[in-house]
């Protein structure tokens, strides 16, 4: 049987690894050497999974979309990860990275966030937390998504600003790294999505896994069996698709179907679609698919999705894909508008973008009417009303 899950040398088939600064070197090794004890911690797992369920508010919801189901023609769960605190499964590896910061002796958060949801997570729990916390966004991204900067400052963060590059998530990575190299001994980088050094990838995916590890009760209980036909997720740099298949990964019988940004078509020069367009090289200390031109430098992404913009994407699922496991399709902006305010209309759930480019998925797939299908809505569309507002489909209006 094929093993999806990452190597003991911190690889997914030919993609992970880390490749980083000597300056960083101890800290990413500190990290390697401290995850998995305090992962399988039983104080550690006590404190995370009481904080899951009485602060996040899980387990959230595996909902049947009768209307939805009707249209497509099949049976649709959809994972309700819009309605944790603050709004989206970011906050599911906040928690976590911050409890283990905490335990690793680190008194300084700093993340970077590209639609904010990362961001708003982290100031969140480092508000619980008594944390000092540092935000790096792009300004593009802070211009479009204003309200969760807002949110980022009344938690108490600082919110920082990225002028470089094309001023979106990639960039603010940057700087936080930046950050991280110049503070190597009081300060924790929270990685926001299953990106980044090993052990990062596998650490984001792991506490993320919750979210495979309650569709599989919850779907045991509304179906009798406990897997589906198909597991749907969006991905950018890939951590609510990780939480989604984890538990599934080896399982052959599922079928895994990850939404990427197509943006205005993968051959229009717009697009943050990594794997239809990307080739192996490394990122932010990451051997994965890399959008990138003959020279190797980096193709900057566009999507209508603050969220998906990354010009690369996790190694889990560079493997995945390479090694036929996935089946991955671009949703271009206007397909995944159109799949966002379908749902609103149909089951009165307004999806965030990113997760809008899942449910675009579906129309590109022939369902049987047996299949049990679970989508992952990975955040709610509040941060996003303006843009879907300022691009609505006629047959909206």
């Amino acid at each position: 049987m094929n093993n999806y899950q990452v190597n003991k040398d911190g690889y997914y088939g030919e993609f992970g690894g880390a490749y980083i600064p000597e300056i960083l070197h101890r800290c990413v090794e500190e990290l390697r050497e401290s995850y998995l004890k305090v992962l399988e911690n039983d104080d550690f797992k006590k404190e995370f999974t009481q904080l899951l369920h009485d602060y996040v508010g899980r387990p959230s919801p595996l909902y049947l979309a009768k209307r939805l189901s009707e249209k497509y023609n099949c049976t649709i769960y959809l994972k309700r990860e819009d309605l944790n605190h603050t709004g989206a499964h970011k906050i599911n590896n906040a928690l976590g990275q911050v409890l283990l910061a905490r335990r690793m002796g680190k008194k300084r958060i700093i993340a970077e966030t590209g639609a904010g949801q990362h961001g708003v997570a982290t100031a969140t729990v480092c508000a619980l937390m008594n944390m000092e916390c540092i935000i790096y966004m792009g300004k593009t991204d802070v211009e479009r998504q204003h309200i969760n900067v807002e949110r980022m400052k009344m938690l108490g963060a600082t919110v920082c600003p990225v002028t470089s590059g094309n001023m979106t998530l990639k960039d603010a990575t940057n700087e936080a790294i930046r950050d991280w190299c110049c503070h190597p001994a009081d300060t924790y980088y929270i990685i926001g999505s299953t990106v980044g050094p090993h052990p990062y990838p596998d650490m984001v995916a792991r506490l993320q896994s919750v979210i495979s590890e309650e569709i599989k009760k919850q779907l045991f209980a509304h179906e009798g069996r406990d897997y589906p036909d198909y597991l749907i997720a969006c991905v950018g740099g890939g951590s609510n698709a990780a939480g989604t298949i984890f538990h599934y990964l080896n399982d052959e019988r599922v079928k895994i179907i990850l939404a990427e940004a197509g943006g205005k078509g993968i051959n229009s020069g717009m697009s943050a679609a990594t794997i239809h367009l990307g080739r192996t090289g490394i990122i932010h200390g990451s051997k994965t698919l890399l959008m990138q031109n003959e020279d190797g430098q980096i193709i900057e992404p566009y999507s209508i999705s603050a969220g998906l913009d990354y010009p690369g994407v996790g190694p889990l699922h560079s493997n995945l894909a390479s090694k036929h496991r996935a089946t991955v399709f671009a949703i271009n902006d206007d397909e995944a508008i159109n799949a966002g305010y379908e749902l609103t209309r149909l089951e009165g759930i307004i999806p965030a973008l990113e997760s809008a480019h899942a449910l675009g998925a579906l129309s590109k797939i022939k369902f049987r009417p047996s299949d049990i299908v679970v989508l992952t809505v990975s955040g709610r569309g509040d941060k996003d009303i303006e843009t879907y507002l300022n691009n609505k489909p006629d047959s909206y209006k």
